[in-house]
């Protein structure tokens, strides 16, 4: 065990991509267990780990998501925040938000919301008198609502390899990510007049509403489609996702004519290097998740927390207090892979419900996102806005808190977290 720790973590150390840190690691154990015979277990354990049909559903997803994006339906759905909430103090603040919903049932990934708002409302807030750190952290606070409301591709991963449900993490993750919008709104309207936000003249008018919904109503169609379609069982998510492409090429190339050919070069090529990147994450991943498995390392940890103490409040403390540890510095598909099997029995052991504590670890992953020093969230929008992190950061953290403490509720309120998933009989 010794020996894969210093392997990990110092090839993490000196910038290896955690995708090879986790093959390499995995290797370097199971060739500690049985010498060169047992190297020829890795591509087998890494084809097992991918030889799951869900998975298809995540480069569906993150294509139209990508098509939804270029062609311009961004655009319509901030529009339609901005008429729905834009009179407010802070009102573009408010609009970042709500458009996070609405984008939320379309990509299902964080780091396309914080590039699809960093180059749009990002300076369009900026040009409205709000400081760029503080637009960029509105965008990275706003950006974890898209894992969190479904589809969401942690989701799918976690229901992948822990066969829990999908369409129920899915309609588990709706409450939780309007929580944290209003949450975040709630910061904004709070705080709006000490940090001097910008507030219109404009009063809501029911007509600029209703132009602003017709326009945006087929963007809005379409998460409602996908979630329909799922929980009501007429259609798998791999399925439902790959219609949803279909859906956006036609919405988005023949009705708002925003696409071109060299358009779909261009997703197609984005859309495999992410997927690929997840992809060598999950495959090296199931090296090091066997090692660990044959090792009894999960119920080694287990037995750990259990000493500590068994009182199950005290150890969903523990568990959240570890995952938004580790989060700081991992990648979190990766902390999804390796840490999912061990902390799924210790939550079975205190009677957590299996999508309950699917959406509590997911959660706690996405608050990761937007926390230094590897905050992918962080990282994307000062790449596209030209921001220091620091300065985001420093932004950010009436937001990181008010989010933090949305994950205690979701954790210790289990008929909140539930009650979709439980109305649907899911």
């Amino acid at each position: 065990m010794l020996i894969v720790a210093i392997t990990f973590f110092g090839l993490l150390i000196l910038g290896m991509p955690v995708g090879f840190v986790l093959g390499v690691a995995g290797l370097v154990g199971i060739f500690d267990m049985g010498g060169g015979r047992f190297l020829a277990m890795a591509p087998d354990r890494m084809f097992a780990g991918l030889d799951l049909f869900p998975f298809l559903a995540m480069p569906f997803f993150i294509l139209a998501g990508e098509i939804m994006n270029r062609s311009g339906i961004t655009t319509h759905l901030v529009q339609f925040a901005d008429a729905l909430v834009g009179w407010l103090r802070g009102g573009m603040a408010h609009s970042n938000m709500v458009a996070s919903v609405m984008f939320a049932g379309i990509t299902g990934a964080a780091t396309a919301d914080a590039a699809a708002f960093g180059n749009t409302l990002v300076p369009a807030m900026v040009r409205q008198g709000y400081t760029k750190p503080f637009a960029c952290a509105v965008t990275a606070a706003g950006s974890i609502i898209g894992p969190t409301i479904p589809p969401s591709t942690l989701m799918v991963i976690y229901g992948s390899i822990m066969g829990v449900s999908i369409a129920g993490l899915f309609a588990a993750g709706i409450l939780p990510g309007l929580l944290i919008c209003l949450i975040c709104m709630s910061v904004i309207a709070a705080f709006g007049k000490r940090w001097n936000l910008p507030k219109s003249d404009q009063r809501p008018n029911l007509c600029f509403i209703f132009r602003a919904f017709k326009k945006s109503f087929l963007a809005l169609v379409l998460p409602v489609f996908i979630l329909g379609s799922i929980l009501g069982g007429f259609a798998t998510p791999t399925e439902a996702a790959s219609i949803a492409v279909f859906y956006a090429l036609v919405v988005g190339g023949l009705v708002y004519r925003g696409l071109s050919w060299g358009d779909l070069y261009h997703m197609l090529v984005r859309t495999t290097r992410i997927t690929g990147v997840i992809f060598l994450i999950i495959a090296s991943a199931s090296i090091i998740g066997w090692w660990m498995t044959f090792n009894q390392i999960p119920q080694a940890i287990a037995a750990g927390f259990l000493a500590l103490s068994d009182n199950p409040n005290a150890i969903i403390g523990m568990i959240i207090a570890l995952l938004l540890f580790i989060g700081l510095f991992m990648d979190i598909n990766a902390t999804l892979i390796i840490l999912a099997p061990v902390l799924a029995p210790l939550t079975a052991t205190i009677g957590m419900d299996p999508v309950h504590a699917g959406i509590m670890i997911i959660l706690a992953l996405n608050i990761s996102l937007m926390t230094p020093p590897v905050g992918a969230c962080l990282f994307v929008l000062a790449s596209v806005t030209k921001e220091k992190v620091e300065s985001i950061t420093r932004s950010l953290w009436p937001f990181l808190i008010a989010e933090t403490l949305i994950l205690f509720v979701v954790a210790y309120w289990e008929n909140m977290t539930l009650a979709i998933p439980r109305l649907l009989g899911l």
